[in-house]
């Protein structure tokens, strides 16, 4: 399972370090292949710095979330996990200026759904865009073009291990060996909510998903004022281990830590930054033939209905117990 798997040998990563030093590289390989080009100049003022395609990211990260939040039929969880850490992979090695994340986030939508054996037709797919029939067609013309080049981008690592499987596990295990807690049940709406925000973060290439979903039934059993020290100690066998119970605590502190520290860009700045982003992908700039060939799929408005999870605030002291 995880332990053997490709997440596990390539896409977990030792440190946010790490993290910011590939996407350090992405920016500058396409900043010099652009000048290589002849395309641009270094000191072009419409190109995006490190930090500002980190934010742009954001944006269409959470639009991902929304879209997936919405879709008919009902998406499971695991879609949308997998989605997203397609496009948190893809952006790792990749800029934003070279593939533009508007398309590149719903192609990594439609391969979840294939991945992951969510049968919808491509029709089905494109109809949860608030879009014509023309534009729909358009849309998933291009969903299909960059398919490929999504997988390749990817390594032909397909699987991808989520939190959601271990945190069922470790609810039944709740309900079977740990008879302190009567219901366990009432940790699952918060925990939900602790993996939906989490799922933004770079948590899940960082940490196993058993212990993101550990992180999230802790985080849960705080806020509703239950200690699980007895369970991580007894139950889970910790208590002759201080140093993995110690590593697993700080483990638990960066996540929570993740989570508080995120914050949604600012709507003003995304309008700023997504204007420079369009100028990247103008025709006299860009350097991907696929966008210079089919543009298509102009507008971000493609959710019918705000989502449950873009109705959540975000508090410092949320899930932080």
């Amino acid at each position: 399972m995880y332990h053997s798997s490709t997440q596990r040998r390539y896409w977990t990563f030792r440190s946010e370090e790490e993290l910011v030093r590939r996407r350090s590289d992405a920016n500058r390989k396409f900043r010099c292949k652009a000048v290589a080009n002849g395309k641009v100049q270094q000191t072009d003022s419409f190109l995006l710095d490190q930090h500002e395609e980190l934010i742009i990211c954001k944006y269409y990260e959470k639009r991902l979330a929304d879209f997936c939040s919405v879709f008919k039929p009902v998406m499971p969880k695991s879609v949308m996990g997998t989605a997203c850490m397609y496009f948190k992979r893809f952006y790792l090695n990749n800029s934003v200026m070279e593939y533009h994340p508007r398309i590149i986030m719903l192609t990594c939508a439609f391969l979840a759904c294939k991945v992951d054996e969510f049968n919808v037709s491509s029709a089905q797919f494109v109809s949860n865009l608030q879009d014509s029939p023309a534009g729909q067609e358009k849309t998933l013309e291009q969903i299909l073009e960059y398919e490929l080049l999504l997988i390749q981008q990817l390594n032909f690592h397909l699987i991808v291990h989520n939190p959601y499987r271990p945190f069922e596990g470790l609810l039944i295990d709740l309900k079977t060996r740990y008879q302190l807690l009567e219901n366990p049940e009432i940790l699952r709406k918060t925990a939900d909510d602790f993996l939906n925000r989490i799922s933004l973060t770079d948590a899940c290439l960082l940490f196993t998903p058993s212990q993101i979903a550990l992180t999230a039934m802790v985080s849960s059993a705080s806020r509703a004022g239950f200690n699980m020290e007895s369970y991580l100690s007894g139950t889970l066998m910790f208590k002759d281990n201080k140093a993995s119970l110690s590593q697993l605590l700080d483990g638990m502190k960066c996540m929570k830590n993740l989570v508080k520290k995120y914050e949604l860009p600012h709507p003003e700045e995304v309008a700023i930054l997504k204007q420079k982003l369009e100028k990247c992908h103008s025709p006299e700039v860009a350097l991907n033939s696929n966008m210079k060939k089919r543009k298509g799929y102009e507008g971000d408005e493609f959710i019918s209905k705000k989502s449950r999870m873009e109705q959540d605030e975000w508090t410092d002291d949320e899930f932080m117990d």
